[in-house]
């Protein structure tokens, strides 16, 4: 009861955030006047990483607006539990399935994907949510790339977040910040592909 009152509180979040989404990649709306220094150009980087990828058959977990989706190059499929999040996503990416669905279980076959991508997404699971996750991107992939949120000065590890929406609504958001290195081994070991002041990359395999 308690995992399935957490997702419905999340999905009711991102719903009501799908429209406003991406003020907080592009420093809009309540996120003008917030001080991030070096933000823009560690985007445009991170967005430089995700676009050297080798092309691959991906699935995007929790795909959002589909920010970063559209700089993947294969094949690609995007999933989100947000019906709202995934209108945005089809919107945006015509020529790309978005479905609806949640992340555990996956709604595909084993093997079906050569690479899980995923970003902003396994820095909001909760401990005993991570190894069902991971057991999931092993089935359906042979390479995950997680995308989150780097581990800076001034901040915890983890942490219950105050999110505040355009309409003044407030939402209470767990979410963790990450070594590169460690978040590396968490996954089982992999390369960081990219480490900044507010965003890191790493690629793991899932074989073997």
């Amino acid at each position: 009861m308690a995992r399935r009152v957490v997702d419905e509180h999340m999905r009711r979040y991102y719903d009501e955030r799908a429209r406003e989404y991406d003020d907080w990649w592009l420093g809009r709306g309540l996120f003008e006047a917030r001080p991030r220094p070096g933000w823009s150009e560690e985007v445009e980087e991170l967005i430089s990483v995700i676009d050297a990828l080798p092309p691959a058959r991906t699935l995007d977990v929790a795909c959002g607006t589909g920010m970063l989706t559209r700089h993947l190059t294969g094949e690609l499929v995007a999933l989100d539990q947000s019906d709202a999040m995934v209108a945005v996503a089809a919107e945006r990416m015509p020529d790309v399935p978005v479905v609806q669905g949640d992340a555990v279980p996956l709604p595909f076959d084993d093997g079906e994907f050569e690479r899980i991508f995923t970003s902003h997404f396994y820095g909001h699971l909760l401990p005993e949510e991570r190894e069902p996750f991971l057991v999931e991107a092993r089935r359906v992939a042979r390479e995950l790339v997680v995308v989150d949120s780097a581990l800076r000065d001034g901040v915890a590890a983890e942490e219950h977040q105050e999110r505040i929406l355009n309409d003044g609504s407030r939402h209470t958001v767990y979410k963790r910040f990450f070594a590169p290195e460690e978040l590396a081994a968490e996954l089982g070991g992999g390369r960081v592909l990219h480490a900044g002041g507010w965003f890191l990359a790493v690629a793991a395999s899932l074989c073997g």
